[in-house]
């Protein structure tokens, strides 16, 4: 059997409260683990909550990178999503541990999408190639 993905979590315990609160720097840290990692970057979106903690995510062609932070509990949970064999996600995890410094962490991986090695599913290279398999769902076709 072969996996269409890898996906990392991983909990920071321990970091520094101004650099989890700071929603430019934390936006620049996963976008650059993103490119760390060897992902090709299609967008991100972040948002700074009041009073304080970040919530983001890198889209990449190969899935996702997304952090929520809570700066008052010095806390951050991270999850790197991806597929195909060019991209590693341990890279990516390794980039923001160094630049995050946690004093702990937990960390686990999920192998994902399980199917047969004549598949010829691959993972999206780029948001085209991804664009025509989207289907949007409308009234008509629900009936």
């Amino acid at each position: 059997m072969k996996t269409l993905g890898r996906h990392v979590l991983t909990e920071f315990y321990g970091c520094k409260h101004k650099i989890l609160d700071n929603i430019e720097e934390i936006k620049s840290l996963m976008e650059q683990a993103a490119l760390f990692s060897g992902a090709t970057i299609i967008d991100s979106r972040f948002h700074r909550f009041n009073p304080h903690g970040v919530s983001g995510v890198v889209i990449i062609a190969e899935s996702h990178l997304a952090i929520h932070t809570w700066p008052e509990f010095d806390y951050a949970s991270i999850d790197i999503y991806t597929c195909g064999t060019s991209v590693d996600p341990w890279k990516a995890y390794q980039y923001l541990k160094d630049h995050l410094n946690p004093r702990t962490d937990t960390k686990m991986e999920l192998m994902r999408g399980s199917i047969e090695e004549s598949d010829t599913t691959q993972c999206h290279r780029d948001a085209e190639a991804i664009a025509p398999r989207l289907i949007p769902i409308t009234e008509s076709s629900q009936a």
